[in-house]
């Protein structure tokens, strides 16, 4: 029963850059025939980690911006949960979650655009670009939309 499954540790990054326009990456495993979807950086916590570890280590294996070209500017307080469609229940994480519980840092990019490298070993996103948060809305997938509006308003005041 999908109650009874607990929810996965996760962290999420909101990178900013001066201009607060958010990052975004499309992800590469958008189904064939829909539009495409972004999304921040996001990714587990391992074992022993330290949530704000975990969001600089997503953020370099993701993006490829060290925690050097970083600054934090804010992470939410309370954890940030989401179930997983009914289609999807069961097919990732090996069936073990029902969703994710996760914590957001919203962090300033100090580097240059050229410092974000994206062709990773195991790649996540096909192509990135700096977007508002309305336009990043518009292009998440619905099942996550409630959780971005939600982290977006709490971060709103950095926003653009």
């Amino acid at each position: 029963m999908t109650a009874d499954l607990p929810y996965r540790p996760c962290v999420g990054v909101v990178l900013i850059n001066p201009a607060g326009l958010i990052f975004a990456g499309q992800r590469l495993d958008s189904p064939a025939g829909t539009p495409p979807a972004w999304q921040m950086p996001q990714g587990g916590i391992d074992a022993g980690e330290k949530p704000r570890a975990a969001a600089l280590r997503e953020l370099q294996e993701e993006t490829g911006v060290t925690a050097d070209k970083v600054t934090l500017l804010a992470k939410t307080d309370d954890w940030v949960t989401y179930d997983l469609p009914p289609a999807l229940l069961g097919k990732v994480w090996g069936g073990k979650y029902r969703g994710q519980r996760q914590k957001w840092f919203l962090f300033r990019f100090d580097g240059q655009d050229g410092d974000i490298d994206i062709a990773k070993e195991h790649p996540e996103f096909a192509r990135w670009q700096w977007m508002t948060a309305a336009a990043l809305l518009d292009g998440i997938v619905p099942f996550k939309r409630a959780v971005y509006d939600q982290v977006l308003r709490h971060f709103r005041d950095h926003l653009a």
